[in-house]
């Protein structure tokens, strides 16, 4: 029988592009469980997936309590129509919230464009009166 395959902290670390403490906080929040040799975390191929599904639905801006959810679907039988219609809702409201906010983004940079003309067109005002003088 073969040994399953095991990494460091400092391994998932480094090739996740994250601190070993990120990796800490996501287990203390019941994300990742790994295995313990005396102070020593031992993880296995399960973990390294999970750390990656952690870091994806970060990346979407989910909220750990989403993510936790999606990783326990995970766990269970995978793929199954519950499931993925509960990933598609989730990923649903990501979206709105993220189109909501760049339409509050434009109309922001609108604002300043704005500003920076009205900004630029009294300067350009004030050099002419200054030169009049």
């Amino acid at each position: 029988m073969s040994q399953e395959e095991t990494f460091s902290i400092s391994d998932l670390a480094r090739e996740f592009g994250i601190t070993p403490r990120a990796i800490r906080f996501y287990e203390d929040k019941g994300l990742l469980t790994p295995a313990r040799a005396g102070h020593r975390r031992i993880y296995v191929k399960r973990d390294r997936t999970r750390l990656g599904l952690i870091l994806r639905g970060r990346r979407l801006g989910l909220s750990l309590a989403q993510i936790f959810e999606l990783l326990g679907m995970y766990d269970g039988a995978r793929n199954s129509a519950p499931q993925l219609r509960r990933f598609l809702t989730v990923l649903a409201e990501r979206r709105r919230i993220i189109e909501q906010q760049r339409e509050d983004i434009a109309a922001v940079l609108g604002e300043i464009d704005t500003l920076e003309r009205l900004c630029a067109d009294l300067l350009a005002g004030e050099s002419v009166a200054e030169g009049a003088t």
